[in-house]
Protein backbone atom coordinates (compact mmCIF):
# COMPACT_ATOMS: atom_id res chain seq x y z
CA UNK A 1 0.00 0.00 0.00
CA UNK A 2 1.67 3.44 -1.23
CA UNK A 3 2.41 6.03 1.96
CA UNK A 4 0.04 9.40 1.74
CA UNK A 5 2.83 12.07 0.70
CA UNK A 6 3.31 14.51 3.53
CA UNK A 7 1.77 17.90 1.55
CA UNK A 8 5.11 20.56 1.81
CA UNK A 9 5.31 24.24 1.06
CA UNK A 10 7.96 26.53 0.56
CA UNK A 11 9.84 28.28 3.54
CA UNK A 12 12.55 30.59 1.41
CA UNK A 13 13.90 28.27 -0.75
CA UNK A 14 13.69 25.17 1.51
CA UNK A 15 10.49 22.61 1.09
CA UNK A 16 8.60 21.69 4.33
CA UNK A 17 5.89 20.31 5.84
CA UNK A 18 2.77 22.83 5.23
CA UNK A 19 1.99 22.49 8.97
CA UNK A 20 5.42 23.59 10.50
CA UNK A 21 5.83 26.65 8.25
CA UNK A 22 3.98 29.08 10.56
CA UNK A 23 6.46 28.14 13.55
CA UNK A 24 9.16 28.47 11.40
CA UNK A 25 8.34 32.26 10.56
CA UNK A 26 6.95 32.69 13.75
CA UNK A 27 10.66 31.90 14.64
CA UNK A 28 12.44 34.07 12.05
CA UNK A 29 10.09 37.01 13.39
CA UNK A 30 10.79 36.36 17.25
CA UNK A 31 14.27 36.35 16.42
CA UNK A 32 14.75 39.60 14.31
CA UNK A 33 11.89 41.92 15.91
CA UNK A 34 13.97 43.60 18.44
CA UNK A 35 16.10 44.78 15.30
CA UNK A 36 13.42 44.60 12.34
CA UNK A 37 13.38 48.44 12.09
CA UNK A 38 16.83 49.22 11.18
CA UNK A 39 17.16 46.15 9.50
CA UNK A 40 14.76 47.75 7.25
CA UNK A 41 16.53 50.87 6.82
CA UNK A 42 19.42 49.17 6.24
CA UNK A 43 17.75 46.99 3.76
CA UNK A 44 16.17 48.81 1.60
CA UNK A 45 18.91 52.34 2.28
CA UNK A 46 15.46 53.70 4.03
CA UNK A 47 12.99 53.41 0.90
CA UNK A 48 11.11 51.43 2.85
CA UNK A 49 9.67 54.95 4.34
CA UNK A 50 8.45 56.26 0.93
CA UNK A 51 7.24 53.08 -0.10
CA UNK A 52 4.48 52.87 3.05
CA UNK A 53 3.85 56.74 3.06
CA UNK A 54 2.73 56.05 -0.55
CA UNK A 55 0.76 53.16 0.38
CA UNK A 56 -1.41 55.10 3.15
CA UNK A 57 -1.47 58.51 0.99
CA UNK A 58 -2.40 56.37 -1.80
CA UNK A 59 -5.33 54.21 -0.60
CA UNK A 60 -8.67 56.08 -0.07
CA UNK A 61 -8.75 55.48 3.44
CA UNK A 62 -10.73 57.87 4.90
CA UNK A 63 -11.22 60.12 8.19
CA UNK A 64 -14.15 57.39 10.36
CA UNK A 65 -12.69 54.50 8.38
CA UNK A 66 -12.69 51.20 10.34
CA UNK A 67 -9.30 49.66 8.89
CA UNK A 68 -7.77 46.50 9.62
CA UNK A 69 -3.93 45.97 9.50
CA UNK A 70 -2.88 42.62 9.38
CA UNK A 71 0.92 41.15 9.91
CA UNK A 72 1.47 44.73 11.08
CA UNK A 73 4.13 44.01 13.32
CA UNK A 74 6.31 47.03 14.28
CA UNK A 75 3.57 49.57 13.57
CA UNK A 76 4.70 51.79 10.37
CA UNK A 77 1.60 51.24 8.45
CA UNK A 78 -0.82 51.62 11.78
CA UNK A 79 0.66 54.41 12.91
CA UNK A 80 0.43 56.46 9.27
CA UNK A 81 -2.88 55.14 9.24
CA UNK A 82 -4.00 56.66 12.27
CA UNK A 83 -3.65 59.66 11.09
CA UNK A 84 -5.68 58.95 7.88
CA UNK A 85 -8.99 57.86 9.96
CA UNK A 86 -8.36 60.47 12.45
CA UNK A 87 -9.99 60.58 16.01
CA UNK A 88 -13.38 59.18 14.67
CA UNK A 89 -12.23 56.03 12.85
CA UNK A 90 -10.20 53.11 14.36
CA UNK A 91 -7.33 50.84 13.42
CA UNK A 92 -6.53 47.67 14.14
CA UNK A 93 -2.81 46.89 14.46
CA UNK A 94 -2.52 42.82 13.95
CA UNK A 95 0.03 40.08 14.05
CA UNK A 96 0.29 36.44 14.36
CA UNK A 97 3.71 37.04 16.12
CA UNK A 98 3.38 38.57 19.59
CA UNK A 99 6.95 39.70 20.17
CA UNK A 100 6.60 41.77 17.09
CA UNK A 101 3.05 43.05 17.82
CA UNK A 102 4.71 44.16 21.47
CA UNK A 103 7.21 46.13 19.28
CA UNK A 104 4.75 47.76 17.31
CA UNK A 105 2.70 48.48 20.38
CA UNK A 106 5.45 50.31 21.97
CA UNK A 107 6.26 52.31 19.40
CA UNK A 108 2.93 53.69 19.18
CA UNK A 109 2.11 54.17 23.10
CA UNK A 110 5.64 55.92 22.53
CA UNK A 111 4.68 58.05 19.81
CA UNK A 112 1.31 59.08 21.88
CA UNK A 113 -0.94 56.83 19.55
CA UNK A 114 -3.58 55.67 21.77
CA UNK A 115 -7.05 56.99 21.27
CA UNK A 116 -7.88 55.24 17.66
CA UNK A 117 -6.39 51.81 17.52
CA UNK A 118 -6.21 48.66 19.27
CA UNK A 119 -3.99 45.40 19.31
CA UNK A 120 -4.98 41.54 18.02
CA UNK A 121 -3.18 38.71 17.95
CA UNK A 122 -4.16 37.24 14.59
CA UNK A 123 -3.55 34.47 12.08
CA UNK A 124 -4.63 35.90 8.08
CA UNK A 125 -5.68 32.78 7.27
CA UNK A 126 -8.30 32.55 9.69
CA UNK A 127 -8.95 36.10 11.10
CA UNK A 128 -11.18 36.59 14.62
CA UNK A 129 -13.39 39.08 13.27
CA UNK A 130 -17.00 39.08 11.92
CA UNK A 131 -17.75 39.22 8.50
CA UNK A 132 -17.79 43.00 7.51
CA UNK A 133 -16.44 44.33 10.20
CA UNK A 134 -13.64 46.66 8.17
CA UNK A 135 -13.51 49.58 5.55
CA UNK A 136 -10.51 48.24 4.05
CA UNK A 137 -7.59 45.69 5.01
CA UNK A 138 -3.90 46.54 4.45
CA UNK A 139 -1.25 44.38 4.93
CA UNK A 140 2.29 45.45 4.23
CA UNK A 141 5.41 42.83 3.49
CA UNK A 142 3.83 40.00 5.23
CA UNK A 143 1.61 38.35 2.66
CA UNK A 144 4.69 36.78 1.03
CA UNK A 145 4.95 34.76 5.02
CA UNK A 146 1.72 33.44 5.00
CA UNK A 147 1.30 29.97 4.29
CA UNK A 148 -2.20 29.82 2.32
CA UNK A 149 -2.12 33.15 0.31
CA UNK A 150 -5.57 31.80 -1.28
CA UNK A 151 -7.08 31.64 2.62
CA UNK A 152 -5.57 34.96 3.95
CA UNK A 153 -7.44 37.13 0.49
CA UNK A 154 -10.71 35.13 1.06
CA UNK A 155 -10.56 36.21 4.62
CA UNK A 156 -9.99 39.32 3.54
CA UNK A 157 -12.74 39.63 1.50
CA UNK A 158 -15.29 38.46 4.18
CA UNK A 159 -14.22 41.09 6.91
CA UNK A 160 -14.54 43.65 4.31
CA UNK A 161 -17.79 45.26 4.29
CA UNK A 162 -19.18 45.55 0.84
CA UNK A 163 -17.32 48.23 -0.89
CA UNK A 164 -14.77 47.93 1.31
CA UNK A 165 -11.15 48.04 -0.01
CA UNK A 166 -8.12 45.10 0.30
CA UNK A 167 -4.70 46.79 0.13
CA UNK A 168 -1.28 44.83 -0.43
CA UNK A 169 2.13 46.49 -0.60
CA UNK A 170 4.79 43.48 -1.04
CA UNK A 171 8.01 43.08 -2.34
CA UNK A 172 7.48 41.81 -6.15
CA UNK A 173 9.49 40.74 -9.31
CA UNK A 174 11.75 43.35 -10.43
CA UNK A 175 11.60 44.21 -14.25
CA UNK A 176 14.45 45.75 -15.30
CA UNK A 177 17.00 43.22 -15.91
CA UNK A 178 19.98 45.82 -14.87
CA UNK A 179 17.85 46.83 -11.74
CA UNK A 180 17.86 43.02 -11.33
CA UNK A 181 21.01 42.20 -11.57
CA UNK A 182 22.05 44.98 -8.62
CA UNK A 183 18.87 43.71 -6.77
CA UNK A 184 20.20 40.43 -5.94
CA UNK A 185 23.33 40.96 -5.98
CA UNK A 186 22.24 43.16 -2.57
CA UNK A 187 19.69 40.37 -1.39
CA UNK A 188 21.55 37.30 -1.67
CA UNK A 189 25.65 39.19 -0.86
CA UNK A 190 24.70 42.28 1.58
CA UNK A 191 21.73 41.05 3.83
CA UNK A 192 22.63 38.33 5.25
CA UNK A 193 25.99 39.74 5.95
CA UNK A 194 24.01 42.49 7.48
CA UNK A 195 21.83 40.09 9.41
CA UNK A 196 24.32 38.89 10.95
CA UNK A 197 26.85 41.64 11.79
CA UNK A 198 23.26 43.88 13.36
CA UNK A 199 21.13 41.02 14.48
CA UNK A 200 23.61 38.49 14.87
CA UNK A 201 21.17 36.09 12.78
CA UNK A 202 22.15 34.98 9.23
CA UNK A 203 19.73 33.12 8.66
CA UNK A 204 16.87 34.67 9.21
CA UNK A 205 18.07 37.28 6.57
CA UNK A 206 18.46 35.15 3.81
CA UNK A 207 15.24 33.78 4.61
CA UNK A 208 14.28 36.94 3.98
CA UNK A 209 15.50 37.40 0.95
CA UNK A 210 14.94 33.69 -0.07
CA UNK A 211 11.16 34.37 0.74
CA UNK A 212 10.61 37.20 -1.92
CA UNK A 213 11.78 35.38 -4.94
CA UNK A 214 9.19 32.60 -4.06
CA UNK A 215 6.30 35.33 -3.87
CA UNK A 216 4.24 35.66 -6.74
CA UNK A 217 4.79 37.98 -9.47
CA UNK A 218 2.45 40.93 -9.89
CA UNK A 219 0.21 39.50 -12.59
CA UNK A 220 -0.32 36.45 -10.26
CA UNK A 221 -1.19 37.94 -7.38
CA UNK A 222 -3.74 40.02 -9.36
CA UNK A 223 -5.35 36.62 -10.77
CA UNK A 224 -5.43 35.40 -7.18
CA UNK A 225 -7.32 38.46 -6.15
CA UNK A 226 -9.82 38.33 -8.62
CA UNK A 227 -10.21 34.29 -7.72
CA UNK A 228 -10.87 35.03 -4.31
CA UNK A 229 -13.73 37.31 -5.54
CA UNK A 230 -12.34 40.79 -5.35
CA UNK A 231 -13.29 42.81 -7.91
CA UNK A 232 -11.83 46.21 -9.84
CA UNK A 233 -8.01 44.51 -9.14
CA UNK A 234 -5.01 46.85 -10.26
CA UNK A 235 -1.69 47.06 -9.12
CA UNK A 236 1.23 49.55 -9.08
CA UNK A 237 4.82 49.19 -9.64
CA UNK A 238 7.37 50.98 -7.05
CA UNK A 239 11.22 51.14 -8.18
CA UNK A 240 10.99 49.38 -11.25
CA UNK A 241 8.96 46.79 -9.68
CA UNK A 242 11.14 45.94 -6.49
CA UNK A 243 8.06 46.41 -4.92
CA UNK A 244 3.91 46.62 -5.72
CA UNK A 245 1.10 47.88 -4.16
CA UNK A 246 -2.41 45.68 -5.42
CA UNK A 247 -5.78 46.67 -4.50
CA UNK A 248 -9.06 45.09 -5.02
CA UNK A 249 -12.99 46.18 -3.74
CA UNK A 250 -15.19 43.58 -2.39
CA UNK A 251 -18.28 43.53 -4.68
Amino acid sequence: MAMKQEKTTHFGYQEVPVQEKASLVRGVFDSVASSYDLMNDLMSLGVHRLWKRDFTANSGISPGDRVLDLAGGTGDIAALLTKKVGSAGRVVLSDINEAMLDVGRRRLEDQGIVGNVSYAIANAEHLPFDGGEFDAVTIAFGLRNVTDKEAALSEMRRVLRPGGKALILEFSTVQPEPLKAIYDAWSFGALPVLGKLIADDEASYRYLAESIRKHPPQEELARMMEDAGFDQVRFRNLTGGIVAIHSGVNP
